[in-house]
């Protein structure tokens, strides 16, 4: 590496093109701010951009998307006022660039999967020597879309990049395509997009006409290949939105798989992004794990369950159709059943609801059982109160605890009871009407309706 490109090294920009318009997506919302497992798709990219440390990131928004600015927080955000394409969104974040002479990165926001080690490739394509002026992140396809294609030199370096809707039937034929993804030299890049002209089939600024400009300067652009099209998926409809969705999915089955954890049938469980699986877990199928969610070791979950916000400790096992809501808490070697529902609960150390229940804003102690039928009733229309259960408690069928309430360590709560009060330690809480049976009723009105 040449003295002249060794200060650029250390320094390094990123501007995030977002301000697309998105018609296709057919929403309210801006088009980067749509979900991939969990998270924005931008907020993906930004993961991935964050992990390289560049001395500035700037996101190029629209001037009516406010809530990606909010997204992208604490980046800088720069409005491209006007969607005149590419070129001229890049142009929108020169200001917060001025005097900035490293590398610039330049990304498209609705293209999430992107790694961190395919844009170090294409920095290092950048620095490659004195003479690189550009770097192009190109892809080889069998069947190529509606890319702009790579036209290139004898000697391996760019030619040019001509879009899919200005190419000759020839350069259609060219199966490596753009990216999208440039890394360029931050000198020199405000004097090459200031040459920038409208004379294309879309009558905009293209980015893709950088490589040209650069040559006529002597400045060679160069080539950086990727051989995983699935980075570069981008998203500009719903079924787009679902493909790269299924990409991050196999993405994070294939991590879970790889990290010690067992998948009955892989393609039916749905990870977040954020969610943490431990070691020798066993997940069955039809699982859906949403955001904020940490499964220990040696836990158990059973098909179809819905879990979203929870901490599950060691040896616990879940489900079937269990569902665990925000603020769940269970401790180790918890047993929650089949078709039980827990909200803001913490079920401590061998805790167990086996079936049909319902723990809501409660605490409920160690060894408690918590029989079928039974409800903690935690609200009364206004308020949320907690139901408090102490250790080796027995919470029989179909019993109601009315919150606020707290059932003492070891008590025993009787069948069909409905309990407003607190209860003793050890003690029996019973709460039934006087049984009446009436000998030969059901006899009698039987022949009574028969009669008519």
């Amino acid at each position: 590496m040449t003295p002249s490109s060794a200060q650029s090294v250390s320094k390094l920009a990123c501007v995030i093109l977002t301000a697309g318009q998105g018609k296709r997506m057919k929403s309210a919302k801006p088009k980067v701010l749509h979900e991939i497992a969990g998270r924005p798709m931008i907020n993906w990219l930004l993961r991935s951009v964050e992990e390289l440390s560049p001395d500035k990131i700037i996101v190029v928004t629209a001037p009516d998307a406010p809530g990606v600015a909010d997204a992208v927080a604490p980046h800088d955000t720069a409005i491209q006022k006007i969607p005149m394409g590419t070129g001229d969104a890049v142009r929108a974040a020169m200001p917060a660039l001025k005097g900035f002479d490293g590398d610039i990165l330049v990304l498209l926001g609705d293209m999430p999967l992107l790694s961190t080690g395919m844009m170090q490739g294409l920095i290092e394509a950048r620095r490659h020597d004195a003479q690189t002026g550009i770097a192009v992140l190109g892809v080889e396809y069998k069947n190529p879309p509606a890319f702009g294609r790579l036209v290139m030199n004898a000697d391996g370096t760019l030619n040019k990049i001509v879009e899919d809707k200005d190419a000759t039937p020839e350069q259609r034929a060219i199966k490596l395509c753009n990216t999208g993804a440039f890394c360029i030299d931050g000198t020199k890049l405000s004097g090459w997009l200031d040459k920038l002209q409208t004379n294309n089939a879309q009558g905009e600024y293209y980015i893709t006409d950088l490589p040209e400009i650069a040559a006529r300067e002597g400045v060679k652009t160069r080539v950086s290949i990727l051989y995983n099209a699935d980075e570069v998926a981008g998203v500009n409809s719903r079924a787009d939105l679902a493909v790269v969705e299924a990409i991050a999915q196999k993405n994070l089955r294939r991590a879970a798989m790889d990290n010690g954890a067992t998948l009955i049938d892989p393609s039916s469980v749905f990870f977040c992004y954020d969610t943490k699986i431990g070691r020798d877990v066993v997940i069955g199928p039809n699982v859906v794990f949403g955001p904020g969610v940490t499964v220990g070791d040696n836990v158990t979950i059973e098909a179809f369950c819905h879990i979203e916000g929870a901490r599950i400790d060691t040896g616990c096992t879940v489900g079937p159709f269990a569902r665990l809501r925000p603020g769940t808490k269970l401790g180790a070697k918890v047993k929650i059943g089949n078709f039980v529902e827990t909200k803001n609960a913490h079920l401590h150390d061998g805790a167990k609801a086996s079936h049909l229940a319902y723990i809501g804003d409660a605490d409920v102690g160690a060894g408690v059982n918590f029989s079928c039928g039974a409800i903690t009733a935690n609200y009364d229309g206004f308020e949320k109160f907690k139901t408090v259960i102490g250790d080796n408690a027995m919470v029989g069928s179909n019993v109601t605890l009315v919150a606020p309430v707290t059932i003492g360590k070891g008590a025993y709560i009787a069948a069909g009871a409905t309990v407003t009060k607190d209860v003793a330690d050890d003690a029996l809480y019973v709460e039934r009407a006087e049984p009446r049976m009436l000998a030969g009723w059901a006899a009698k009105f039987r022949a009574k309706k028969q009669k008519k």
